[in-house]
């Protein structure tokens, strides 16, 4: 029985996790133009905690709920957020961090951090479609200039999956965004307020629409909410960005609703109930306070 794990990126492109109590833990890797198609079957189980490559099952196989962006139960989320850097539980950390200003469409970008050994993962995870690096250094420092950066310039460090999907259909050519970027990183280089201790990095803008498939991606129209026990879901996929794929009849499928399920294969015609969706509104773009 192998359960979805979620969406693992990497330069090479995405995969999709699974695992097993019997066997571990592999890998399938998506291609755009391949046909998807799978039906949910049995119940939506926690995954327990994955720490330093090792997945830990969860002692109760804990039921979760459908609709969560998150396939743990309350006691193995705590576990996981208990030696975290994102959670700020894990402050001790030696390796060295990399603060990064990401794009995903106009007006809307965000300030972060992320282990400098990790690369561009984070940028890919989270559908960063365009980033440039600000500085390198300590865990504390960048984590105080990523605070500083967003205070000074009213850039949040948090944007919604729902936000960044409404974007993706209408996106506005290479160089624009290059240029939105290349000005905040300008911005963000005058503040006089970095810690010494973290050193600047040039501006280097890096493109990631080619990765994600956007070139060609239609017009994202519809969301799948969640799953339940036999609903099917079957289509092309056009493109894949952070944790959602790209269907190419305009159906988005958060690929973190499919976590915690065991999936089958299924095709056109399948048998099984309809799954959830609701329609996507079309994003505005612009935060405030950007420029």
């Amino acid at each position: 029985m192998w359960r979805c794990t979620g969406l693992r990126w990497s330069t090479g492109g995405a995969r999709l996790g699974w695992f097993s109590e019997e066997v571990g833990e592999r890998w399938s890797s998506l291609r755009y133009g391949q046909e998807l198609g799978f039906a949910a079957r049995g119940d939506r189980r926690c995954l327990g905690v994955r720490r330093a490559g090792r997945r830990t099952p969860c002692p109760r196989a804990e039921l979760v709920e459908p609709r969560s962006g998150n396939a743990q139960c309350p006691e193995c989320n705590r576990l996981d957020r208990s030696f975290s850097v994102a959670a700020d539980t894990r402050l001790d950390d030696p390796r060295p961090y990399r603060v990064y200003l990401a794009w995903f469409g106009p007006g809307v970008v965000k300030v972060g951090i992320t282990a400098e050994e990790r690369g561009v993962a984070r940028l890919l995870e989270q559908g960063a479609v365009a980033f440039t690096w600000l500085g390198r250094g300590p865990l504390m420092a960048a984590r105080r200039t990523e605070e500083v950066v967003r205070a000074a310039l009213s850039v949040p460090d948090r944007i919604s999956y729902a936000r960044k999907r409404a974007l993706r259909g209408s996106l506005p050519p290479l160089a624009e965004r290059a240029a939105e970027v290349a000005r905040l990183y300008r911005s963000a280089r005058e503040l006089g307020s970095w810690p010494e201790s973290l050193e600047p990095l040039p501006c280097e803008v890096l493109d990631q629409s080619v990765v994600f498939g956007l070139r060609r991606v239609p017009r994202p129209a519809r969301v799948v909410t969640h799953l339940l026990p036999g609903t099917v879901v079957v289509g092309s996929l056009a493109a894949a960005a952070g944790p959602d794929l790209h269907l190419a009849d305009g159906l988005v499928v958060d690929v973190r609703l499919l976590a915690g399920w065991v999936l089958v294969a299924a095709g056109a015609g399948e048998p099984g109930g309809a799954v959830p969706v609701k329609g996507i509104e079309q994003s505005q773009g612009r935060q405030g306070g950007l420029f």
